[in-house]
């Protein structure tokens, strides 16, 4: 599978969501939709996101009992989208279930990878605030092991932790890789970040590329910087 550049389109609109995508006429990049936009304008948005022929990354990140969870990919699963998570925090169980869920009658299903810890959380945090002793490289591994072991396709982790994972896991375990800046970009709120040309040497499946796309004056030209580091 080859690697990519995902879009994280963190719009609260449709109408936002719309005009940053018509920014692209030559490219159909590969989207993510998260909680904000989905929870403003509901599944719409992905069929017509779908529909104008981008691959979509559902990053709603599901979290609660097996049985619910399973329902909740089975609904997702009708989206025809092409990636969905959950948290690897939920257990093996709700993993199995989630796969469960997602998986058609014929047998075909989006990929579906697992959150390990937010490229916001650092060791510090992890250990004061979730009581995890562990050190972090060492939790990310372990949930990964976890993932796998229930058939997942991978795991959302930070690009300075893909290597690692594939090292572990194998390297057709997808890692895709949040927490993506420019060396001059400001870091906001992530933590664990790396440029795209390290993500590229560490080993990265996919980057998940937000703000620096976003919320530039020329998203095309970031966007294309970012396929150009990353992948060419």
């Amino acid at each position: 599978m080859g690697k990519d550049v995902i879009i994280a389109c963190d719009f609260a609109s449709e109408k936002e969501t719309i005009d940053f995508l018509d920014n692209f006429h030559d490219e159909k990049p590969y989207v993510k939709i998260g909680m904000e936009l989905f929870y403003s304008v509901g599944p719409e948005i992905v069929r017509e996101i779908k529909n104008r022929g981008h691959k979509i990354f559902l990053d709603l990140k599901l979290h609660d009992i097996p049985n619910t969870v399973k329902k909740a990919m089975r609904a997702l699963s009708s989206l025809n989208v092409d990636m969905v998570n959950l948290h690897a925090a939920g257990t093996a169980a709700m993993m199995t279930a989630a796969l469960e869920g997602l998986t058609r009658e014929d047998g075909t299903r989006p990929l579906l990878i697992a959150v390990t810890q937010l490229t916001s959380t650092s060791e510090e945090r992890m250990r004061d605030e979730l009581l995890i002793s562990k050190p972090i490289d060492e939790v990310v591994i372990h949930y990964a092991k976890n993932a796998e072991s229930a058939g997942l396709d991978g795991v959302v982790c930070s690009p300075l932790e893909a290597k690692k994972v594939h090292s572990a896991c194998g390297n057709s375990f997808l890692t895709v890789t949040p927490g993506i800046r420019f060396p001059e970009g400001d870091a906001g709120d992530q933590v664990r970040i790396t440029t795209p040309q390290k993500a590229k040497e560490i080993g990265s499946d996919y980057i998940v590329v937000g703000r620096p796309i976003t919320a530039a004056s020329d998203p095309v030209s970031a966007y294309r910087r970012c396929v150009k580091e990353f992948i060419d």
